[in-house]
């Protein structure tokens, strides 16, 4: 008895060391993208794709994330939403905090072209200013003076290799990210804050949450990079992520890159986390993407 009672404290003692280490350090996830969109002699584009970071700090200032981010050489960066905190206070009331965020972003115009698309957390602000007041704009105008874009059911159009590929960032309506009596988005709701995709172009799309993909995929994006789920608090073998912030269990889409057809969708399993502070077999990643053509 004496000896199980130390075995199980021992392995408690494991589990809380290595929490821990998982939330004060991350990786850096590579995946290769490949699309018949883009033509086969195109170079090695690089795409850094950061979510989920919370307001969390790694290094003074986050030094040590915006070398890694350096280190890629990146074409372009993305921000998937969630790079900020809004949330309840201990007194009932509404705080955010976006300081250490807006500063780490801020530099990372110094890489290369960046693009920002909405987390539940900055739609929150932005929808909110009863509580939130004029925070969310305060927020935005300091990175977009910094050049950092924002796509808030918008696209912007670039060309690589004489393909144009178009940038999307969608807004979700908030009912999707409620914990109980979710609502699933339309497929005229994606039209109708979006417009259509075009079938002639490389349609990347940025979507904060990524439970509902065969929307995305039916409306025609080709690339689709999401988060929110923080890689499901805990990963377990073959189950993949353990729960949503919804509070369901084992999500399909919970932090990998998975193929279906020609469609790519990558799920970022955050840099931060929020509310369950966890994680456990779930390192904290910076996603880069390699992108090429067939």
């Amino acid at each position: 008895m004496i000896y199980l009672l130390a075995a199980l404290i021992a392995a408690v003692l494991l589990i809380l060391a290595e929490i821990y280490r998982e939330t004060h350090r991350f990786v850096v996830t590579e995946y290769e993208i490949r699309t018949p969109k883009l033509p086969p002699e195109m170079e090695d584009k690089r795409i850094v794709f950061l979510s989920d970071l919370h307001n969390r700090e790694y290094g003074e200032e986050n030094g040590k994330l915006l070398e890694k981010i350096r280190e890629q050489k990146p074409d372009l960066i993305l921000c998937g939403g969630d790079m900020l905190v809004a949330n309840r206070n201990t007194h009932g009331g509404r705080e955010s905090s976006w300081g250490k965020a807006a500063e780490c972003m801020k530099k990372l115009t110094e890489f290369a072209p960046v693009y920002c698309a909405l987390g539940n957390h900055e739609q929150r602000m932005l929808e909110d200013p009863e509580n939130y007041g004029d925070s969310y704009w305060k927020y935005k105008k300091e990175l977009e003076q910094a050049g950092i874009h924002f796509l808030i059911n918008e696209s912007c159009e670039m060309e690589w290799e004489g393909t144009r590929v178009l940038l999307y960032g969608m807004k979700m309506p908030s009912e999707c990210y409620a914990r109980f009596g979710r609502m699933e988005p339309s497929l005229q709701d994606m039209k109708g804050g979006l417009g259509q995709a075009d079938p002639q172009a490389w349609n990347v799309l940025m979507v904060h949450h990524p439970e509902f993909v065969t929307i995305y995929k039916e409306w025609g994006a080709d690339l689709i990079l999401s988060g929110h789920l923080h890689g499901g608090v805990m990963r377990l073998p073959v189950l993949g992520g353990v729960i949503s912030p919804q509070v369901g269990l084992f999500p399909k889409y919970s932090g990998d890159c998975y193929k279906e057809g020609d469609t790519s969708i990558v799920v970022s399993k955050g840099l931060g986390t929020h509310t369950i502070n966890i994680r456990l077999f779930n390192p904290a990643e910076l996603i880069v993407l390699h992108i090429h053509g067939m």
